[in-house]
């Protein structure tokens, strides 16, 4: 090609019947408007005139393009955000839940403890009736009952002649001496006592005796009246 001939510009016919920048419908291929003004001539490439859509290369508008990465950034933020929501809901649901299995179980146990609480005084007639030999016949299938229910619900009696005093599970209503034993004990149980697991829901109403010397001096023990043995 010389270069005195004219070079072929590049020409991309534009078929879309919706104008993209004015949003306008576009008249078909040969057609004009009835009102519309007489097209002007255009530049004819090969012999073809450029219909009124046909736009040269370099006058086609350019969408803008997006930043590669910013919608990727805000994906990742936005999905850290609903991570960190979904986690601190199922924390405090969690939380929730063991609040709610705790107080129902408080509830149950309460309501278990105020039941046995009420058949402690009838137990003490059983036990009174079981001392004098009344406890027979209908009466002592009764009572078996009664004691089943307390059984059911975890309560067990303490309380026996010879066990050590302990003031968290004794009540000492007497007290005496005796040289037979060489720690205070609960020699004689006037009434019962029960409990539920670790929880004492009454305690034993007992009498205490004490060793009747106290223990020497070398062992630890103070004398009865520090003044006294001073002065001897």
């Amino acid at each position: 090609m010389t270069s005195g001939e004219e070079q072929p510009r590049v020409v991309i016919r534009d078929k879309r019947r919706i104008d993209p920048i004015s949003g306008e419908v576009r008249a078909s291929a040969g057609e004009q408007p009835a009102d519309a003004p007489p097209s002007p001539p255009g530049p004819t490439v090969a012999g073809e005139q450029m219909s009124e859509h046909d736009m040269p290369v370099e006058d086609q508008p350019q969408e803008p393009v997006a930043p590669a990465g910013g919608a990727g950034d805000d994906v990742a933020a936005q999905l850290a955000e609903r991570t960190e929501d979904l986690q601190r809901v199922t924390a405090e649901y969690a939380n929730y839940r063991r609040r709610v299995d705790r107080d129902r179980s408080l509830v149950v146990d309460q309501a278990a403890e105020r039941f046995a609480t009420g058949l402690f005084p009838i137990v003490d007639d059983i036990e009174r009736a079981r001392d004098h030999g009344d406890l027979t016949g209908a009466f002592k299938l009764v009572a078996d009952r009664i004691l089943g229910l307390l059984d059911g619900l975890g309560v067990e009696a303490f309380g026996a002649a010879g066990d050590a005093f302990d003031p968290a599970l004794h009540e000492a209503v007497m007290h005496d001496t005796s040289a037979d034993v060489a720690v205070p004990t609960a020699t004689t149980v006037l009434r019962q006592g029960f409990r539920r697991g670790d929880r004492v829901l009454r305690t034993a109403m007992v009498a205490v005796t004490e060793p009747e010397h106290a223990a020497p001096a070398g062992d630890g023990a103070v004398p009865a009246d520090p003044g006294a043995a001073a002065s001897d």
